[in-house]
């Protein structure tokens, strides 16, 4: 499923898929918007979306074997409820 598939499901369910379209884009950038400030994001059922830490680290140059350091980055995560790793399986 793709963000299209999603809106013409959530269309499903509002009047209209201009609403659902506007929908879809408000969850996705409040949640990016809360990432962005460090915030988590609970679904209760759903799971989690927060910001997780790497640290900085060696690695290696695929083509040219060379040593390069690797900064620290932070990297967004989602951690599946209960609910939602039930359905699955």
């Amino acid at each position: 499923m793709n963000k299209g598939d999603l809106v013409n499901e959530v269309a499903k369910v509002v009047s209209t898929k201009k609403e659902a379209q506007a929908a879809v884009d408000c969850v996705v950038s409040s949640i990016t918007n809360a990432l962005k400030k460090n915030d988590t994001v609970s679904l209760v059922g759903f799971g989690t979306f927060k910001v997780g830490q790497r640290k900085a680290r060696r690695g290696r140059n695929p083509r040219t074997g060379a040593v390069i350091d690797i900064k620290a980055s932070k990297v967004p995560k989602f951690v599946p409820g209960k609910a939602l790793k039930d359905a699955v399986l």
